[in-house]
Parts: structure tokens; sequence; C-alpha cells
């Protein structure tokens, strides 16, 4: 590349949540999870399909990307880069791949922490690290055409790299990342002076908070890796009564993580169920793993903050998907301003790994820390593309003149509306183009919305709130809202919200919004806006649009087929509207609900 040309990097994940990112000259062009293309939640391996619909969404040529950026450097073991044509021990090949990646990927998360692993273990995983490091190029050759170099960079490096280089923060700042483990490390700090991004500290995977926290989730009946949020939900339902049993296990020490159980694994299960008593409360133990994680991450935050002397404070990492640990540090008084990477977990490893490779080189690019104005990254539809998807679904529908003003009209007669809309969001939350909305005032609706959706949620449905709006609505936002634009972070509600919008308030006082501007979503914000004309009200639930344990939707035909099977009553599909003619019974939201008259008089609208 000669310098001064733009310069195209393509970041890839090719582990847990696979997916691929692509910048231009340090700006994120498009950013797509494969999970969301394939169907299926959390997959893992080399992103074949978002690489492919990357550079179809882009227009991007193979022989125009000058380099390739993979996050992690030893990977857990991907089956692409394992042989298992005879499968392993007498298992099925499927079961071998899948046991063999879990045992690897485990003992790969753990070798740097656990130094008599080290020797014996070296020769089980370099042979598949050294593999990967040649199959990965060979893949891109082969079948994308992709021959630039690929470069292989630290996890928890690209876990900063996205939150810093997204934050909006100037020169100085302090890096935080949390997780279950990458590279043998659950969690680091950073330094960034004028700048430049300086590791000061590391926690092995041993001592793992998110690993711990994952632990409890298995304990409580659900599964790990993916259903910590519901311990979240859950923890403002019990009290934290467990919390020095806990402690005992894992405790925090002078800047770091301490596994004082000695504990990881099978042993960690079987530890904490010997220490707690047979006929425990999940709500109570959920509620002190909550605030045991709290505790942790808000004194790990403030050593190494003291440590910088820098304030502004950004973070990502899987831990980092708790919203309410967030709010903890947000409202420590070291921290003037935080933010969240919106791809917290490993969904974000792309857009990380190609920002480091942007700006560790040696002509080093001047510093933009708004990589992204928004998360609006992902595919789209056109409108003649969405009403072939509804003929073949045989779905009535209309064109209205005024859509969204006429979804915001639904919204006030009480119906849910699901909308699927411009581009697809990046990140694990639905920010409006793929969301399911619905009146705030009904505090049944947690209810009977979920059970509609097949899902098993404690949590209150998400807020989307006119960003002029957030003093009326939530205290303690300042400093914290652009963060708030990708619902990454809780804040307590004002009397006012918990009196006129119970639906999106939680047990515990508290709401996880998203904050909307016009710049960000026009049409999205013109829905709310109309809303508030009509009922007084600065806000509407919003809720991702999918079924249970699936991804959110992708697809005009992802969307058709989740608004049939939770028989919601509206779908507004690009420029279109349709009605279901198999909708939740009207009849019961009005018992259990709010009526459109009780939600105007409840607001100052007309």
């Amino acid at each position: 590349m000669v310098i001064g040309e733009i310069m195209y990097i393509l970041g890839l994940g090719d582990h847990i949540d696979c997916g691929s990112a692509l910048i231009q000259d340090g700006r994120v062009l498009a950013a797509i999870n494969d999970e969301r293309l394939v169907r299926e939640k959390m997959v893992f391996g080399v992103p074949r399909e978002s690489i492919k619909a990357i550079l179809a969404m882009t227009g991007v040529r193979p022989d125009q990307i000058d380099a390739v950026a993979v996050g992690t450097r030893n990977q857990h073991l991907v089956p692409e880069y394992t042989d298992f044509r005879q499968g392993w021990f007498g298992l099925k090949r499927s079961k071998a791949k899948q046991l063999l990646f879990d045992v690897g990927s485990q003992l790969a998360r753990f070798h740097d922490s656990l130094p008599w692993l080290e020797t014996g273990y070296y020769f089980i995983r370099q042979p598949f690290y050294n593999k990967r490091r040649r199959a990965l190029p060979k893949i891109l050759r082969e079948e994308f055409g992709i021959t630039a170099p690929v470069r292989f960079i630290d996890h928890h490096y690209c876990h900063a790299t996205s939150a810093y280089y997204s934050s909006g923060f100037g020169p100085d700042a302090t890096l935080i990342t949390l997780d279950g483990g990458g590279d043998g490390v659950s969690a680091k700090a950073f330094d960034v002076t004028s700048g430049r991004i300086r590791e000061i500290a590391k926690v092995g995977s041993f001592h793992s908070l998110g690993a711990f926290y994952s632990y409890i989730t298995q304990i409580c009946g659900f599964k790990a890796g993916r259903h910590e949020g519901k311990i979240t939900g859950l923890a403002a339902h019990g009290k934290p009564i467990y919390v020095d049993v806990l402690n005992r296990l894992l405790t925090y020490r002078d800047g770091t993580f301490v596994n004082e159980g000695n504990i990881f694994f099978h042993s960690a299960l079987a530890e904490l169920q010997k220490r707690l008593p047979a006929d425990f409360d999940r709500a109570d133990l959920s509620a002190s793993i909550q605030q045991h994680a709290e505790h942790l991450s808000v004194e790990f935050t403030r050593h190494w903050v003291r440590h910088t002397g820098h304030g502004d404070v950004a973070l990502a990492g899987g831990v980092c998907a708790n919203v309410r640990v967030n709010q903890k540090i947000h409202e420590m008084s070291e921290v003037d301003r935080c933010f969240v990477h919106p791809g917290m977990s490993d969904c974000g490893m792309g857009i990380g790994a190609a920002l480091a490779a942007w700006y560790d080189r040696a002509d080093r690019p001047a510093l933009n820390t708004r990589c992204l104005d928004h998360v609006y990254l992902g595919t789209s539809y056109t409108d003649a593309e969405i009403a072939r998807a509804l003929d073949q679904a045989e779905v009535d529908y209309r064109q209205p003149g005024d859509l969204e003003g006429e979804v915001a009209r639904l919204l006030t007669e009480g119906a849910v509306v699901a909308r699927f809309d411009g581009a697809m969001e990046y990140g694990p939350r639905a920010l409006g183009n793929r969301s399911i909305l619905y009146q705030p005032t009904d505090p049944s609706v947690n209810d009977w919305l979920n059970q509609a959706l097949v899902r098993t949620e404690f949590m209150p449905f998400a807020p989307s709130t006119l960003d002029e709006e957030r003093t009326r609505c939530f205290q303690g936002t300042a400093g914290a809202e652009w963060t708030a634009r990708f619902m990454t972070i809780t804040f307590d509600c004002t009397e006012d919200m918990k009196a006129k919008c119970p639906g999106v308030v939680h047990i515990d006082g508290t709401a996880r919004p998203q904050l909307v501007t016009r710049e960000d979503n026009p049409r999205y914000y013109r829905i709310l806006e109309e809303y508030r004309r009509l009922t007084g009200l600065p806000a509407v639930i919003n809720t991702s649009f999918n079924m249970h344990e699936e991804p959110i939707v992708c697809s005009p035909e992802d969307a058709i087929r989740a608004f049939k099977l939770g028989h919601l009553d509206y779908l507004a599909i690009g420029g279109f509207l349709a009605r279901n003619p198999a909708p939740i019974a009207a009849a019961e939201r009005r018992a259990r609900g709010a009526t459109a008259d009780a939600l105007v008089r409840a607001g100052e609208g007309e």
C-alpha cells in the first residue's frame, strides 16, 4: 500500500461468537457476527458467512484488502483447523469435535496461569495453534481470494482497542477488560497517555471473575456462557446472603483477583455445592454473585484508575455485558466518564483486531477515538426484497404514507409492533431496527410477552428513550450519555419514570435505556417523537426481535417467521405494515395492561 491511499483492514474473530468487521482508514464500515446469518447463537469457527456478507454489502474486492487482523493469538481448537475424519476415541465426528474443542479451549484459557500445565500442554496446544496460523490464511486465499498478510493479536488488547477507539475520549484514559478468559488472561488494565496504549496489569484466567460468575449461572440451572444475563436480572429478586461464601473462593487483593479456593471447572461446581446449603434459593445466590461481581470489578477498576490518574474509563470483555457492573463503575468518584464498547463480548474481536492493526503501525495515523457514530453496521434490504418475502410468506401488508406515525398510534392503542428496518445492529442489543415495541405503561408485559416469545427472562424490558428527555427519566447519566446510546448501562430511574413507565423499570428501580437521537436513527426517532406527542411519554419498550434461544432476526424471512411464531400484532418492515391474523389476545392485554385512555392520562399528550 502506498502512503496516503485508502487502507482496508478486515478484522476477524474465529472462535465463540465469531464474526467479521471491515474498517477503512480507522472507521468501521461494517460489522456482522455469523450467528445472525447461520441462525445459531454463539456459533464458533472461521466466520465465513460474515466475510461473504461484508464484502458483498461494502463492495470492497478481496484484492483491495490490505491486511487481515485476527483477535486472539493462541486460539481455542477451532474445528476447521483440526482433522476429525475418523472421529476420536470411538465418538462420532461431531461429538469428537465438540469434546476436543471444549477440553482444548479450557486448557488454552488456563495455560498461562497454571505453570504446571505449561510443559506438558505445550506439546498438545502448539501444533494446533501453528496449524491455525497456517490454515486461516489458506482458507482466506482459497475461498475468498484474500491474499493480504494475516496478523494474530492478543485477545485482551483487542477488547481494549475496541473500547478506546470507539469511546470518544481524549488522548488520556484508563482501559479495563474483564472476561472469562482469552490468551490465558481474564482481565487487564491499560494506561493510555498521549494516545498510546500501554498494558499495566493482567489477571490470569485461573483467577477469572467471568468464569466464576458462569459457575453460579450453571449451579442456578442455566447455561454457563450464555445465560449470565438471567442471573443479573434474577439478582434483584433475592438477598445477597452468600457473599461471604463466594469471597472465600474468589477475592480481590491489591489490584488483582485471587482464586482462594484453588478451583476451576468441575471442581468449582463441586466446591460451591458443598459450601452452599442444599436448599439454597437461586435468587439469593444470584443476588450474592451480582453484588460480589460489582465489588470485585469496582475495586479492580479503582486501583488502576488511581494508578493512571485518568478518570475516563473504557470497558470491554464479557463481564462488561453486565449492565449493573457498568453502572457501579460509572458511579465511582474516581470516574469522570464511562464507556462500554457496544460489542463488549467476544463478538467485538473483529473490530478490536482491525483497529489494533490500523494504529499499531510504523506510520501511526492521527488519533480518532470515534471509529463509529452508530452501530447500524449490518445487512439491510430493499423494499423490493422485503415485498417479495412478504408475498412468498402470504402475509397481507400495506404501505402507509406515514409509517412511523402509524406505528406510534398503534403503540398508544396497546398493540405489539415488531420493527424491521434499515441496517442490522452490531453487537448483542436490538436498537430499534430489529426490535419489538410496546407501550411502557403496562407492568405485566414482562410476563405475557415473554411467554408469547417463549422466553424465560427476569429482567424487565428496556426503554428506548428520547435523548433530550434523559434527565427527566434517569439519574446520574452525566458522563455516560454516549454509552447509553447502545443500551450498555443501567441508571436509577426518576420517580416520574417509575410512576409513568413501570413496564421498563426493574424491581430494583433501575432501567437499561437506549438513548435515541435524531442523528443516530431518524425514522426510529420519529416514532418516539410522535409517541411523545400523543401521550406525553418519552419512552417505549424495546426488546430484541427474536424467539427464545435464537439470534436476533437478520433477514426479512427471519422477521416474518418470528412475527408469526410470536403472535405479534403488527410488523413494520421496511416501508410496509403487516397485521397478524392471529395476534396475542387483545382482551387479555386490556385486562392486564393499560388502555389507550389510561396511557394518555399518565402523560401529558393530546
